[in-house]
């Protein structure tokens, strides 16, 4: 998977051992986002940024702690990134499901039906469309960088989280 995304021969192994705690951490990770956009919809941002906010701070905290005091590496960032996480999962469940403003989130009020699956995916495509040219361009970009060597990959990631965060 890593090689497909465009990682060389060095930067492999660091991938690795950082997607291997990220992908586990994938579906909390999804959760949260889609709390975040839940509250967000419902005009409560406040409790969304309470929730979205104390993970990236906690997750500043944890990356040195678990990257060089106790000497984890790749790895201790990932984990500190997927405990951030979980913390901002459980907020935000809690913000949801504690706020009367807010739909309850609970396995009991989950009622599929047609109608439903219609509108969440008549809702979801442009995002899905959107995210996944950009992922797309993302690979595209490691892979014509790949033969420039790993500054070429380091620098157009730099500039992807900048972009970001512009």
């Amino acid at each position: 998977l890593v090689r497909l995304l465009g990682a060389t021969d060095t930067i492999a192994p660091y991938a690795k051992d950082y997607a291997k705690y990220i992908l586990m951490a994938a579906p909390v990770m999804t959760g949260a986002l889609s709390m975040n956009n839940l509250l967000r919809f419902q005009g409560l941002a406040v409790y969304s940024m309470i929730g979205i906010t104390t993970g990236g701070i906690l997750n500043m905290i944890l990356d040195p702690i678990f990257i060089f005091s106790l000497g984890l590496g790749t790895s201790g960032a990932a984990l500190a990134t997927a405990l951030s996480q979980v913390i901002s999962f459980c907020i935000l469940l809690f913000m949801c499901n504690t706020k009367k403003e807010c739909i309850t989130i609970h396995p009991k009020n989950f009622r599929p039906t047609l109608s439903i699956y219609k509108n969440v995916i008549y809702g979801g495509i442009p995002s899905l469309g959107r995210q996944g040219i950009a992922s797309v361009a993302t690979i595209i970009m490691n892979v014509m960088a790949h033969p420039y060597g790993d500054a070429a990959i380091a620098a157009m990631s730099i500039v992807s989280r900048f972009m970001m965060f512009i």
